[in-house]
């Protein structure tokens, strides 16, 4: 009879690029705050953000329509994909 191999569950381990603080430009430290801060907690405030003014495309959720604010952040755009978002805010901050 062959035996059946037990795993054991290992914490998984964050990633240290996450972990490392970044600090955001002058347009976006008017939504998350001028602080150096670790990219984790920079998209937690951005989300934040977002919900606290509704900006959540209520139709397509994957959608984030800007204000005047997130608008410098989003090069003009109106409606950006939370993917398109990523790439933008990152453009933002500086490692």
């Amino acid at each position: 009879m062959a035996k059946k191999a037990t795993k054991t569950k290992t914490k998984r381990k964050a990633n240290p690029a996450l972990m490392k603080p970044v600090q955001p430009d002058a347009q976006l430290s008017v939504i998350v705050g001028s602080k150096p801060l670790p990219r984790g907690q920079l998209t937690k405030k951005l989300w934040e953000y977002i919900k606290k003014n509704k900006l959540q495309d209520a139709k397509k959720r994957t959608m984030i329509n800007a204000d005047d604010a997130l608008k410098v952040i989003f090069n003009g755009k109106k409606q950006v994909s939370m993917f398109e978002m990523t790439k933008l805010v990152s453009k933002h901050v500086k490692a």
